[in-house]
């Protein structure tokens, strides 16, 4: 059995943290569903900028939107929900057979309102209308101006993928901001089956401390975070107030590993996939996670209910004056900032593309 298929018959979905044009065109995607058990998709800025800068396979829609008058921003996102909702609909078939657990894909709203909520709201609700997608996730980060656009959307019936989640703390705002728009649906007595992951960026931690920590301790915190974050996320699930809303009806947040690719180049490229595995959680990962585990991947045991060794480990790198606390917050403002910047870049790199093939029309 391939590691990835062992992976997900364990429980755990496994989503692709990539989207280009030539990976539609060429079936790569395809193959990916079909060799590699993946199951959903996200998307974001770089992966983007990456996509438009590095090949012309943009340069035709690019030169017809031009045509049509759209400025920077609106042209990005026609590009953006063309190529998500074409591999929407190739995930439809999983999302229809999993009754929405699994088969989505994720659009990020501008990361330029992660400090301003009612712009974020208005943005989510426009995107998921634009897309006509069942299957389509906007992304809103879990900053303290997020949490009550993530109310207000999922109230609206807008799907929602919680980013820039770094700690359980953070996570447990992102969940109750969902569980609140949830059971205000059911107080108004609409459907509360609305959909929704949390997602905990997992390598950054590791980034952020190396060169701080001894040896023996680079490469765990991610992981050991990660545990933390899994014990809540359980409790949470099994609390009565989730139970009422079941009842009711609500399908539960899933949890989601994010940034699980390894940056230390002497740990293992399989680092964040082996030790993340977990029954109904998600991890997203990049293509080159994805070929390395399914390749010579295996996994380890599975995430313990309780956090298992956490609290020990993390208790070893506040010996070393390591505040986790502090640090969360630290990342997750460093996150949004670098998400601006690499917005920035993207429609920079938009900016000089149109420029270019204006002229050359």
């Amino acid at each position: 059995m391939k590691p990835t298929q062992a992976l997900h018959d364990l429980g755990q979905s496994l989503w692709l943290d990539n989207i280009t044009r030539s990976l539609l065109r060429t079936g790569g995607l395809r193959r990916y569903i079909n060799e590699f058990s993946i199951t959903g998709l996200t998307s974001n800025p770089t992966i983007f900028d990456h996509a438009i800068k590095n090949s012309s396979d943009y340069d035709d829609a690019i030169r017809r939107k031009i045509a049509q008058g759209e400025a920077t921003e609106r042209l990005f996102f026609g590009l953006a929900l063309e190529d998500l909702t074409e591999a929407a609909d190739l995930f439809r078939p999983i999302y229809d057979r999993t009754c929405g657990v699994d088969g989505w894909v994720s659009l990020e709203v501008s990361p330029l309102l992660a400090h301003d909520t009612a712009s974020t709201i208005a943005a989510a609700k426009d995107l998921h209308k634009q897309a006509q997608r069942p299957n389509i996730l906007i992304k809103i980060p879990g900053t303290r101006e997020g949490l009550p656009a993530i109310e207000e959307a999922i109230f609206a019936g807008v799907p929602v993928n919680v980013t820039l989640l770094f700690s359980d703390e953070q996570y447990s705002a992102a969940a109750n901001a969902f569980m609140r728009g949830i059971e205000r649906r059911i107080e108004a007595g609409l459907t509360p089956d609305i959909r929704s992951v949390a997602s905990i960026f997992i390598s950054r931690w590791d980034v952020a401390v190396s060169g701080k920590v001894p040896q023996g301790l680079n490469d765990r915190l991610g992981v050991a975070m990660a545990k933390r974050a899994y014990k809540a996320y359980l409790g949470l699930l099994s609390s009565p107030r989730w139970m009422r809303a079941y009842n009711a009806g609500a399908r539960p947040q899933r949890l989601l590993w994010a940034s699980t690719g390894t940056k230390d180049p002497k740990a293992s490229d399989i680092l964040y996939i082996k030790s993340l595995a977990a029954p109904f959680t998600v991890n997203t990962m990049p293509e080159s996670a994805l070929q390395a585990f399914a390749d010579h991947g295996d996994i380890g045991p599975a995430l313990p209910l309780d956090g298992g060794n956490a609290e020990h480990e993390l208790a070893e790198f506040a010996r070393e004056r390591i505040d986790v606390e502090a640090l969360a917050n630290q990342l997750q403002e460093e996150g949004a900032k670098s998400f601006v910047k690499s917005w920035n870049e993207l429609m920079s790199v938009i900016d000089s593309k149109s420029a270019v093939l204006k002229r050359a029309s």
